[in-house]
């Protein structure tokens, strides 16, 4: 995508359908018509085309403003000398307002959508935007069916036709283009899955709306952000700083033989910048930690009222719970002690799973204790603790349910995948679009929670530091690419931290 590399927290927003529909009303309202608006998103669509490059171009209009906004594309081409075909779902004397001006304005032939597709190299999709709220079917579906046969690259209008803007999700069938062109904002549908991955890459156009009608259509809309830097700020240090004042990270270790999770989150939240961390074992456990940490401590702890007695040195601000600890009710036991200390607390893997279908208990723990928590469960783990609530309620799409259980929970939730989502009770929602598919190994999961607790452990909230960690962690397998092991993404914090800098 084009943009800054640290854009403002309020170039992150990203807009519903409904916030922009209210955008433009408010753009219109305070006195710039809905034509120029036209006019503007059909001439970033074409310099797009131009960009792109190709003689012949194959432009295909909806019957609304979408069509619109492709048929002022279609004459900025013909005018730039390339070769334009058009074809219209639809008929042309149906067209009205704004599309059927900018119809009006076009003056070459128009064909019909049920015409084999011609020969082109480049087809520009404007046949639906954002805001499609049925499945498509009949000629519609037949032209994006036509479209993905075809083999040629797609510039999509606002969406790939058939995605649905809010949730990412397929309408039926949707076009797979490879570059799309949207206004204003990003609307959730351009980072969610599989909708990320139709979209291919996505340039950002300014159409002139303005800030006051951005603020017009954001006021009561949901607080759905894109997770960057500019969400969140890194701690910083001074001349002043040194190990304590960054924070004492502890990491509960499995039993012997299963303690390699730990070992890769305790690495990871050392290296993104707490000042000590220590992991806690069983004693039969010990050598076997002791064997592959050197910069990172050890102390024993078998049973619950172990962790108890660790915990009164309150220097220990921020503990990892959950990889590789184990599945039942002493795990549980861990959890209701670390959470009663009112320590910021991240819980994982086991930790989750313990509290299967037990997601109230668990809320009552974290607040009881008033706990600043983190959850960061991937789909297995989120349908385990949250089942036979409404976080997993059919339909849903993917930033709603961690909203739900970020609200059941008292925590920030930390939905993982290809489009991790991050919840936080108050409402406000990032996803995340800065990763690779590489981070898909084991281990993997561990070395971010890891990085969360480090952050957490340096002073950072909750939902900032679940955000940063997420993003650090994808940027350190975007970093690395092929051939990634969960043990490389912690080398690599010294370079991302130092991108940042």
């Amino acid at each position: 995508m084009h943009e800054p590399a640290h854009p403002p927290k309020s170039a992150l927003r990203l807009l519903t359908v409904e916030a922009m529909r209210r955008v433009d009303a408010a753009a219109i309202e305070a006195g710039t018509p809905g034509f120029a608006l036209m006019q503007r998103a059909g001439a970033a669509v074409a310099e797009r085309a131009l960009t792109i490059g190709g003689e012949r171009i194959l432009v295909l209009c909806g019957p609304g403003n979408n069509g619109g906004d492709g048929f002022v594309a279609a004459r900025l081409l013909a005018e730039a000398g390339r070769a334009v075909e058009l074809r219209l779902l639809g008929d042309r004397d149906t067209l009205t307002s704004d599309a059927g001006l900018a119809a009006a304005e076009w003056t070459g032939p128009v064909g019909p959508a049920e015409a084999p597709l011609p020969d082109c190299d480049l087809i520009v999709d404007a046949l639906f935007g954002a805001g499609l709220s049925r499945d498509l079917d009949g000629a519609a579906r037949t032209m994006v069916e036509a479209v993905n046969a075809s083999g040629r690259p797609v510039l999509a209008v606002d969406v790939p036709s058939g995605l649905d803007g809010d949730t990412g999700q397929i309408r039926g069938v949707a076009v797979e283009a490879r570059e799309t062109v949207t206004f204003v904002a990003l609307k959730p549908g351009h980072l969610l899955q599989p909708g990320r991955s139709l979209c291919g890459a996505i340039t950002l156009a300014d159409i002139g709306t303005g800030p006051a009608a951005l603020a017009d259509g954001l006021e009561g809309a949901p607080s759905l952000f894109r997770n960057a830097p500019g969400l969140w700020t890194l701690p910083a240090l001074s001349a002043a700083s040194h190990k304590y004042t960054r924070g004492h990270a502890l990491v509960l270790s499995g039993p012997a033989y299963k303690t390699g999770a730990a070992r890769l989150a305790a690495r990871g939240a050392l290296r993104v910048g707490a000042g000590l961390v220590t992991v806690a074992s069983p004693a039969s456990a010990l050598p076997e930690n002791a064997a592959q940490l050197t910069a990172i401590m050890l102390r024993p702890c078998e049973t619950a009222d172990d962790l108890d007695d660790i915990l009164v040195d309150d220097r220990l601000n921020a503990l990892l719970l959950g990889p590789g600890l184990g599945i039942g009710p002493a795990t549980c036991a861990f959890v209701a002690v670390a959470a009663s200390a009112g320590r910021a607390l991240v819980l994982d893997a086991d930790a989750l799973t313990s509290f299967r279908s037990e997601v109230r208990t668990l809320a009552r723990h974290i607040r009881d204790g008033e706990t600043r928590a983190v959850l960061t469960p991937h789909e297995g783990e989120f349908a385990r603790l949250f089942s036979g609530t409404e976080a997993v309620a059919e339909g849903l799409a993917k930033p709603e349910r961690a909203a739900r259980a970020a609200h059941l929970a008292g925590a920030v939730v930390v939905l993982k995948g290809a489009d991790t989502v991050i919840a936080a009770p108050d409402g406000r929602i990032a996803i995340n679009d800065h990763g690779a598919p590489h981070l898909a190994t084991a281990g993997s999961g561990d070395v971010l929670g890891g990085l969360i607790c480090g952050l957490l452990a340096q002073g950072m909230a909750p939902f900032e530091a679940a955000c940063a960690g997420v993003w650090l962690h994808g940027d350190a397998g975007l970093r690395h690419g092929p051939g990634l092991i969960a043990e490389d993404l912690s080398e690599w914090m010294p370079a991302v931290l130092r991108g940042l800098a």
